[in-house]
């Protein structure tokens, strides 16, 4: 994802779900939005949703390196503070912009590993004033597999889902059920997916 530019997203199908126009939408079109910061990247999206899903109105995303000497010393560098806090202060303002009222911001490896993660979450809170949730690695597996619904073969009933990050990579095992009207050709419902097991690994 491009700062000012919206992404793209095709499906198995062929079909294109999430498309970007860099444009908001009115205000009377309920509005949605994610923001992941991630140990390497900030990133937002905000979308519409749509008859075959969301349709992505505007998105962001910026290099922020806040994992950066996390090893070493175990805490967040006041530098990688400064540059996620400039990634986040634009996103507040592509918020308040859009008049998104959906909100779902969450913050990982990084900030769970930090001893002082908590401390800089609530500093966005107080200065910027974005409500970032620290997730744990099973919540960040969960939303991982979520993600992934549309892009599973409905002919399979377990799929493995890889979401390798900056800090960490979450492996999932999951398990389909509800798929078998779509891999019919039947009426069409929301597919259901169960994660059965996971594991977290450490970069």
């Amino acid at each position: 994802m491009a700062d000012g530019k919206g992404p793209s997203l095709h499906r198995r199908d062929g079909k294109t779900r999430w498309q970007g126009s860099g444009r908001t939408r009115p205000a009377s079109k309920k509005l949605y939005a994610a923001l992941d910061l991630g140990t390497n990247n900030c990133r937002l999206l905000i979308a519409t949703q749509s008859a075959d899903g969301f349709t992505v109105v505007d998105g962001f995303s910026r290099i922020i390196r806040l994992g950066e000497g996390l090893d070493a010393n175990g805490v967040l560098s006041e530098e990688a503070m400064q540059r996620a806090n400039e990634a986040l202060k634009v996103c507040a303002h592509k918020l308040a912009k859009a008049k998104v009222k959906r909100i779902r911001a969450v913050a990982t490896q990084a900030c769970r590993r930090a001893s002082n993660g908590a401390e800089f979450v609530e500093q966005v809170r107080t200065n910027i004033g974005l409500s970032l949730k620290i997730i744990s690695t099973e919540e960040e597996a969960r939303l991982a597999m979520r993600g992934c619904l549309d892009l599973f073969d409905h002919s399979c009933k377990l799929a493995l889902v890889l979401d390798i990050g900056g800090g960490s990579t979450e492996i999932s095992w999951v398990r389909l059920a509800g798929n078998e009207d779509r891999a019919g050709g039947g009426k069409t419902r929301p597919p259901k997916a169960l994660l059965q097991s996971w594991v977290s690994l450490d970069l």
